[in-house]
């Protein structure tokens, strides 16, 4: 059996890889591993747990509580709330513990269980390894009043909404008319209330949660209403989230699709001028387009290339006090403010930079030329001799070659699946697309099991 945890959490199908007697068990795993580490010394425990609509998220999300009052944990009841939310008000409530409980951009039928340490930072990987090992020793159970109790507070979300408005400073948004795609997810309600409150026009769209359409069709992983709303409304832009609100994607007044390339890079430049940029460097990871590249070394920035993963990025950033780190997908972190991704800190941000500026999400984007790039997966191969294999490593030195400086060659071996992911970016499509099936058939026959 593999690691339970991932990059980002315990995840898998609700109800069947994860039940609701995993949760509960996970949930006591943690509360006695973080108290065997000292963490609950000389005070009385306290977690907050949150969740996306998920109908799945109901009876997790209890599993969870039930778990931690269990084990002497007392719980704060947020409900639904975005996963950044979770991980502020664990920081902000001087909480030793914070739980979510969603699978993010993931189908309906899927959940996780991600855990925030102390500060609404993710838990190290010698953390999790400890509570994987600790599940079904049984501990000493509390009794009587030494029990965690259990109480809601919703109105915490509230300074959640208040902080990310904040975070703008003097800056409102009167004058920009907004689109928000809010998943059916999390955010249905904080992300509209932030905007609306930092002064924006706001349309919502998928901002009615059913317990079984979150992500169905919307969202960040799927714009087309999103396009068509912001041109019927005639918006400046719109705003697409996905189920657990911390990923930004956007869209400018013609309807074309913005990436997180380059969202990053407009907040990059902003924050440069600001004096907010740490070292003038940001973080990306090696999927990030080349012209994202290009477009911050011409504007005499750095760029610190991590693996794919926000957790990756989340360690370059941590480790060299950097302040602006994000993926293609739009995870965007923006360290003054969040200890993770936000979405809604994302779009607040990015509409904060157009009214700064007066100019539109179009000419801001346009710092950055994206350059075509395909990605094929090559399936039933042996991954683990990608980087290895003599003449493969061979045709990818030589491709590389010859694309020289306008283009890349990117063989990563997939984390999750049996197969090999052939990246190429080039000056045209047809260029990549040429470079990358022969890089493709090359792997299928190199790399043959």
């Amino acid at each position: 059996m593999g690691r339970l945890f991932g990059t980002d959490g315990v995840r898998g199908r609700a109800n069947h890889d994860l039940t609701a007697e995993l949760a509960l068990d996970l949930s006591v795993a943690a509360a006695h591993v973080l108290g065997e580490t000292g963490l609950f010394a000389g005070h009385r425990p306290t977690a907050v747990v949150g969740r996306d609509p998920r109908a799945s998220g109901e009876f997790l999300e209890a599993a969870v509580m039930a778990g931690l009052a269990s084990a002497g944990v007392d719980v704060v009841h947020l409900g639904v709330v975005p996963t950044p939310g979770v991980a502020y008000l664990t920081a902000t409530t001087g909480a030793d513990l914070g739980v979510m409980l969603s699978a993010s951009h993931n189908p309906m039928p899927d959940n996780g269980i991600k855990f925030f340490a102390r500060g609404g930072s993710k838990l190290d990987d010698d953390l999790e390894d400890a509570i994987e090992a600790h599940i079904g020793i049984r501990g000493e159970r509390p009794e009587g009043a030494n029990v965690g109790r259990i109480r809601q507070d919703h109105d915490l979300v509230d300074s959640y909404v208040d902080h990310l408005v904040n975070s703008l400073g003097p800056i409102r948004l009167r004058g920009i008319k907004v689109v928000v795609d809010c998943a059916n997810g999390a955010a249905h309600q904080t992300a509209v209330q932030a905007f609306s409150q930092a002064g924006a026009d706001v349309v919502a769209i998928h901002a009615d949660p059913d317990g079984l359409n979150i992500n169905d069709n919307c969202g960040s992983t799927h714009m087309d209403d999103l396009q068509a709303a912001v041109v019927e409304h005639r918006a400046d832009l719109g705003i697409a989230l996905d189920g657990d609100a911390d990923r930004c994607l956007a869209v400018d007044a013609t309807g074309a699709i913005v990436d997180g390339d380059q969202i990053l890079a407009v907040l990059a430049l902003a924050m440069r001028e600001q004096g907010k940029l740490v070292n003038d460097t940001v973080v990306a990871t090696v999927m990030s387009n080349l012209g994202f590249v290009i477009a911050m070394r011409n504007a005499g920035l750095l760029v610190d290339q991590t693996k794919v993963g926000d957790r990756y990025v989340l360690e370059s950033m941590k480790a060299n006090g950097f302040t602006l780190g994000g993926e293609q997908s739009g995870h965007v972190v923006m360290s003054e403010f969040a200890t993770t991704g936000d979405g809604t800190l994302t779009g607040l941000h990015l509409m904060g930079r157009m009214a700064a500026t007066g100019k539109s999400l179009a000419e801001l984007a346009g710092v950055m030329q994206r350059l075509p790039q395909v990605l094929i997966n090559v399936a039933g191969v042996d991954k683990s001799r990608a980087g290895i294999e003599p003449n493969l490593v061979k045709a990818v030195q030589a491709e590389s070659r010859s694309l020289g400086t306008t283009g890349r060659v990117l063989l990563r071996p997939s984390g999750t699946e049996q197969l090999v992911r052939v990246m190429v970016e080039a000056e045209t499509d047809q260029r990549a697309r040429e470079v990358a099936e022969r890089l493709a058939e090359e792997v299928r026959v190199r790399l043959s099991l």
